[in-house]
């Protein structure tokens, strides 16, 4: 009998023959998306574990400013859209608080490592405002650009005329009255050593004028070799590895880690995370060296910056707790605050609670 002379239940049970022909692969290709699922989300369901449990416990006592922390400023200060107003505004702002260093940007770099002098036209008045207003608090210059070999339109430090033309910028904004100059280079590699080349240069600058150098670093590596790993499948390895973060920390004067941007869904996990970052972080810098934990004074909600989970309360705890348990006691060690212009009154609010309250250090 032709399929066409079959009757209706003829076609029926063929259908079934054919359905459990066909039932071991469908059965399979589910077997495979369930393992493959479970193979991604029970690692990740274990760290996020392991991160909620590291932001229990309480905080040490004292574990508080060491009047040593920072504020990041927006490049409005110094060219010439603030006035005398807003500086007496930003003393009032700062006054008993923990801030002893401004960094404002006065750049950016352009790509072959020179500064125009009309970046910064401002920089000498609110330079004299600050130093009258905020007696002891240091401006340091905010100098940062995009690096190759991820932007290869950017900063290439391997070549000797680009770091030459770096360090010369830094001779030149330091002749404008900067009590200091912070770099932010973008995103720089693990192990890159044309930067530690770079920082040497700088650093022999900054010590024979006895000012402060400064560097904001990427995060280290919550897992050994996560940045290789990361690197390899999306051309961005985003961490340092504790080692390299280390061999920077010991050519500068103060090291901040930008603690925030770190995909965390929770608070909880959130403070988990910068817990550890802290830990690690103090692990491997000097004593001579102030290391600052960066706190997120902004919001946004993205994948890589959830804004319900990044909060200061959460940051605070999170550096508190990897003190308590690292080096409770360090003196060169404070926090960063980042950025003065997308703060919000809640912000403020948790720093000055959370870190300066209660202080030991007058």
């Amino acid at each position: 009998m032709t399929r066409t002379e079959q009757g209706p239940a003829d076609v029926e049970e063929s259908s079934r023959d054919e359905g459990k022909r066909r039932r071991p692969w469908v059965r399979w290709v589910r077997r495979g998306a369930l393992a493959l699922v479970l193979l991604l989300l029970v690692p990740l369901l274990a760290v996020e574990t392991a991160l909620w449990f590291n932001s229990t416990g309480d905080p040490a006592d004292g574990t508080r400013t060491r009047n040593r922390d920072a504020l990041w400023l927006g490049h409005a200060w110094v060219d010439g859209r603030k006035k005398d107003a807003d500086v007496a505004a930003l003393a009032r702002r700062l006054s008993d608080t923990g801030i002893r260093d401004l960094y404002v940007h006065a750049g950016p770099l352009e790509h072959d490592g020179t500064l125009p002098e009309s970046a910064y036209p401002r920089a000498r008045w609110f330079i004299d405002a600050v130093h009258r207003e905020l007696p002891g608090v240091r401006v340091q210059a905010w100098l940062g650009d995009v690096v190759a070999p991820e932007h290869p339109e950017g900063l290439h430090l391997e070549r000797a005329g680009t770091r030459a033309a770096v360090l010369a910028s830094t001779r030149q904004i330091l002749d404008a009255g900067y009590d200091g100059v912070h770099f932010d280079l973008e995103p720089m590699h693990s192990g890159d050593r044309n930067f530690l080349t770079l920082l040497d240069d700088l650093h022999s600058e900054t010590r024979s004028r006895d000012v402060p150098l400064s560097v904001a670093a990427h995060q280290i590596d919550p897992l050994p070799g996560l940045h290789t790993v990361v690197g390899a499948f999306t051309g961005h390895p985003k961490w340092w590895t504790q080692e390299y973060f280390g061999q920077v920390a010991r050519r500068v004067d103060q090291i901040a880690l930008m603690s925030y941007d770190t995909k965390q869904p929770l608070e909880s996990t959130y403070a988990g995370y910068v817990a550890q970052q802290t830990s690690l972080a103090l692990e491997v810098t000097p004593p001579g060296t102030d290391l600052l934990m960066g706190l997120p004074f902004f919001y946004e909600s993205d994948f890589s910056h959830w804004g319900h989970a990044e909060t200061v309360p959460a940051a605070v705890r999170g550096v508190r707790l990897g003190l308590s348990r690292t080096d409770a006691d360090r003196a060169n060690f404070g926090v960063a605050l980042y950025v003065d212009f997308a703060a919000k009154e809640a912000d403020w609010a948790a720093y000055e609670k959370d870190w300066v309250g209660g202080r030991d250090n007058p």
